[in-house]
């Protein structure tokens, strides 16, 4: 008798996680390595957050608290909701959770049958197919053209829609591309969801904070209020508020969504930390200009990397509305030899060349269901980002044919 599920076979580790794993694994070997693969924001958790938890635990709030969150934390995201998107969602139509990952497993494992399919744009997040999977959906993934932004069009999402589409996903601005929808952009999308009544839809909006150019980004629900009472808004404490170990997740959705994921929650982690959730009612409540300081930081990264990326031969890239990512396609590398002796066969290939003979550390296109690219997170200090770009554009002039 197998010990493993079978279900497990449906899912593969994270590939983001591994390829920063083994670049960790090289620095403590010696090696000199710049990491541009973790999607983790370099700055510190903001200081009034920090107190806020200290004051916490001498308080003595180490305790069990609702599943769901505590009454104060749900509060805080109803009013974050109002504030940014002016979504009203009341205390029992929003859960916490131990991170954004785990908004996503639940929705997906309490509403999805064998059979049923989620439609999910690609460039996407590398969780969002396995999770799928693993709840027993099947995933459908649609390419979003670099040409069009790395955006979805309304042609394609109505093409892809059947009658076992249960879910929608949006991810905006998104990982790994960092393209964002503004509300025009939105609103011929939400017209195709009009007239498909039986699709929920999931919006993954962590990065929404994180808009550069005076980019305005707009979600589903506050575009088309009616399709309110079928759509899971989900943001968190990560990416805005430098707060990853934190483990805040959170989301907005109809009540009875919202309750069977707290009866799946119940049974699997229960509450997330009472501690880190009082750090996130400081950080949602408290001041904002802290986002301000790392948006002025990650936009003027964000510029410096695409200049020096598109100076590099064989590669081209987008620049983004948001999140702190670029995207650039490395398909003029395509079958070309590195100068250690690397063939180019693929993006798997230069990311791992580019790793092992520079010293910088990517993540191929393919771990986000769009190959021909690489990711790099500029959530780094500029000096080290200009050293890494120097080092990719080494690598590249290197080759030959």
């Amino acid at each position: 008798m197998d010990l493993i599920a079978a279900r497990l076979d449906k899912v593969s580790p994270s590939q983001t996680i591994a390829i920063s794993t083994r670049a960790r694994q090289l620095k403590a070997e010696g090696r000199d390595i710049i990491s541009l693969s973790a999607g983790e924001p370099d700055f510190d958790t903001p200081d009034h957050v920090k107190r806020a938890a200290i004051e916490a635990i001498e308080a003595g709030q180490t305790k069990y608290t609702d599943v769901g969150g505590t009454l104060a934390l749900r509060k805080a995201i109803a009013a974050r909701f109002k504030a940014d998107s002016g979504l009203d969602y009341a205390p029992d139509e929003i859960i916490v959770s131990t991170g954004g990952k785990q908004v996503i497993y639940n929705a997906m494992v309490a509403t999805l049958n064998p059979g049923d399919e989620a439609i999910i744009p690609s460039p996407c997040w590398v969780s969002y197919p396995d999770i799928v999977a693993l709840a027993d959906g099947t995933p459908v993934i649609v390419p979003c053209a670099e040409n069009n932004g790395f955006k979805l069009t309304a042609a394609d999402l109505e093409a892809a829609i059947t009658p076992k589409t249960k879910w929608f996903f949006l991810n905006s601005p998104n990982n790994p591309t960092g393209a964002a929808y503004s509300a025009e952009e939105l609103r011929p999308i939400c017209d195709v969801l009009l007239r498909h009544p039986d699709v929920w839809i999931f919006t993954d909006d962590i990065y929404d904070k994180l808009v550069y150019d005076g980019f305005k980004p707009a979600t589903i629900a506050q575009v088309e209020p009616r399709l309110r009472e079928r759509t899971v808004t989900m943001n968190g404490c990560s990416k805005a508020y430098a707060m990853t170990g934190w483990r805040i997740g959170f989301a907005g959705a109809p009540k009875v969504l919202i309750k069977a994921m707290d009866k799946l929650q119940s049974q699997s982690t229960s509450n997330t930390s009472s501690i880190s959730q009082a750090a996130a009612v400081a950080a949602l409540a408290g001041p904002q200009d802290c986002i301000e300081v790392m948006v002025e930081a990650y936009q003027a990264r964000r510029d410096l990397v695409v200049e020096l990326l598109n100076a590099a031969e064989g590669l081209r890239c987008h620049k983004p509305e948001g999140a702190f990512y670029v995207y650039p396609s490395m398909r003029g590398c395509l079958g070309r030899t590195s100068a250690g002796g690397t063939k180019i066969v693929d993006d798997a290939a230069f990311v791992t060349a580019l790793l092992d003979e520079q010293g910088v550390a990517a993540v191929h296109g393919s771990a986000f269901m769009f190959p021909g690219h690489f990711r790099v997170s500029y959530a780094t200090d500029t000096e080290s980002l200009r050293e890494a770009c120097r080092r990719i554009t080494e690598f590249c002039a290197g080759m030959t044919d």
